[in-house]
C-alpha cells in the first residue's frame, strides 16, 4: 500500500471526528445570554478537543511526510490509534455536560493518554519498517515530550478523584506542550 491512501483515510478519519463534535454543540433553548452562557464549558471542550485533533493532524501529517514505506504493522498502529481519537467526541460531550463530575474527567483523560500511547506505538512500528539511518529515529530521539505527555495525563487521572479542575489543568498543559508544532521532524528532514 502507497502512504497516500492511509494519510488520506487518516484525514477523513480526523475529518470526521472533528465533524462529529461540532454536530454535538447544541443551540441553548432559549435566546439569553445566560443560557449561552450556560454552554460555556460545553463549547470550551470542543475547542480543547478541536486543538487537540488539530495537533494529532499536524504531527500525523509530519510523521507520514518522512514515512518511506507502510507495512501490516504500520496499518494497524494507525488503527490503533485513530480508534482512541474517535473516543474523543464522547468524552468531549460528556467532559462538557459534567466537567465537575469525576468519571467524565478519568474517562476524557483515558482517552487523551491512550492515543498518546497509540501515536507512540505508531512512530515505533515507522521506525521498526525502515533502516538504522531513517531521519525519524534520528529526530524523535527518546521522545522526551511524547512520554512526559503520558505520565502527566496519568497525573491528571490520578488527581480527578482529587479535583476535577486540577485534572483538566494537567490536560490542558499537555495539550499547550504540543500547541507548538513539533519541529523535531522538520529539523531533520
Amino acid at each position: 500500500m502507497k502512504k497516500s491512501r492511509l494519510e488520506a483515510f487518516s484525514d477523513g478519519v480526523l475529518a470526521i471526528i472533528i465533524t462529529i463534535m461540532v454536530l454535538e454543540l447544541k443551540a441553548p433553548e432559549e435566546v439569553t445570554l445566560s443560557a449561552l452562557l450556560a454552554k460555556t464549558p460545553i463549547f470550551l471542550s470542543y475547542v480543547a478537543s478541536f486543538i487537540y485533533i488539530g495537533i494529532y493532524w499536524n504531527n500525523h501529517h509530519h510523521l507520514f511526510q518522512i514515512t518511506e514505506k507502510v507495512n501490516g504493522k504500520i496499518l494497524w498502529a494507525n488503527l490503533h490509534l485513530l480508534f482512541w481519537l474517535s473516543l474523543i467526541p464522547f468524552t468531549t460531550s460528556w467532559i462538557g455536560e459534567h466537567y465537575n463530575a469525576t468519571l467524565p474527567v478519568i474517562a476524557y483523560g483515558a482517552v487523551l493518554m491512550l492515543s498518546a500511547i497509540a501515536y507512540y506505538f505508531l512512530q515505533l512500528a515507522i521506525i521498526k519498517a525502515h533502516d538504522e539511518s531513517f531521519v525519524l529515529k534520528k529526530a524523535v530521539g527518546h521522545d522526551t515530550k511524547g512520554k512526559l505527555s503520558v505520565l502527566i495525563y496519568a497525573v491528571g487521572i490520578a488527581l480527578a478523584f482529587v479535583n476535577t479542575w486540577i485534572a483538566i489543568g494537567c490536560y490542558i498543559f499537555v495539550g499547550l506542550l504540543w500547541l507548538i508544532p513539533d519541529k523535531r521532524i522538520e529539523q531533520n528532514m
